[in-house]
């Protein structure tokens, strides 16, 4: 999936969004049986965010919003489309998307709507609003959020080492510039992997009952050892994919953005990829794994840091639940 050499998007701002409470690694050691030094050997993560009680999704999705559309030099007024990535509503009707359209102030009748697809959501949501931006929209909003800490199951010692709470935001706008902005994407999905990484509980599948709430139903449930064979192959393969598809070397990639699971994953996917490890904007270490939100916190704090150039070409990729995965190569 190419966009045509008439129809271009681009990144015109990012922000992102991470709760003030810090968990380390230290304060796991005191709830679960583990140590900050098995959690970093076998993840590479050392803290992560915990949102604030009475805070949920589309506040932080609101707040890294806002960031992306100071950097856009943009109005909420100006946006024509809303997508939020996440797997952690604030309910599951209405959408969040729409609570964030209130929360930033976007016109009444801006179309908002939210997107599952776990931890490839980003990237799913990169590649919806391209379509859009491809159909006429000028500005679409992408958010990717998460608030996991609500949905782990903290006596779990293999999964809630694992993930934190926090948002990034994109703005992707419509470019005449030929030299900058998305130049390919791919997604997939393999639904024989769905028992490996899910939350059972709570859907018309198995409805909130005493029974599911008793048997810890309504938290993460997670086969790591299959979502790690998953991860590194079609991670590699997805990444491969785009660069060919835009006639770009792995010795071309600048950076790569990819969603931040575990190092030993990306780790393997660099070997794979034959792109330099040097090259992988990686902060796990600091913020955990916050599943559609990881690109675009990584993303954002890359570009504030002046790490990503213009002119620079930037690899995103990602693999969640379902399983569903995707890249996105574009130039800065």
């Amino acid at each position: 999936m190419t966009p045509g050499p008439s129809a271009r998007s681009r990144i015109t701002g990012t922000g992102h969004y991470v709760p003030e409470k810090v968990l380390t690694n230290r304060d796991l050691e005191a709830r679960v049986d583990t140590t900050d030094a098995w959690i970093m050997e076998r993840t590479g993560i050392r803290e992560r965010r915990i949102a604030a009680d009475g805070e949920c999704t589309s506040d932080m999705a609101a707040a890294a919003a806002r960031r992306a559309l100071e950097a856009a030099e943009l109005s909420a007024t100006d946006l024509d489309l809303i997508i939020v990535a996440t797997v952690t509503p604030d309910m599951p009707l209405p959408s969040t998307a729409v609570f964030v359209q209130t929360k930033i102030g976007a016109r009444p009748d801006c179309p908002a709507f939210d997107l599952a697809a776990a931890c490839g959501g980003f990237c799913y949501g990169l590649t919806v609003a391209d379509r859009f931006i491809r159909g006429g929209a000028r500005h679409v909003l992408v958010i990717g959020v998460e608030l996991l800490s609500r949905v782990v199951d903290w006596s779990d010692r293999t999964t809630c080492v694992l993930f934190g709470d926090g948002a990034g935001a994109a703005i992707l706008s419509a470019t005449d510039d030929p030299a900058r902005g998305l130049l390919s994407m791919t997604l997939h999905a393999d639904g024989h992997y769905a028992s490996a990484l899910r939350i059972p509980g709570g859907g018309s599948a198995e409805p909130v009952s005493e029974r599911s709430l008793a048997l810890r139903r309504h938290f993460v449930e997670m086969n790591g050892r299959e979502i790690f064979k998953a991860a590194v192959k079609n991670l590699a393969s997805a990444s491969l994919r785009v660069l060919e598809d835009a006639g770009v070397s792995p010795s071309e990639v600048d950076w790569v953005v990819p969603h931040q699971a575990n190092l030993r994953i990306l780790d393997a996917v660099a070997e794979r990829s034959g792109i330099a490890r040097e090259r992988f904007y990686l902060n796990l270490e600091r913020y955990g794994n916050t599943s559609s939100a990881s690109i675009p916190i990584a993303l954002d704090e890359a570009i504030r840091a002046g790490s990503i150039t213009r002119g620079q070409s930037v690899l995103m990729c990602a693999l969640g639940g379902g399983v569903a995965w995707g890249a996105v190569l574009m130039r800065w």
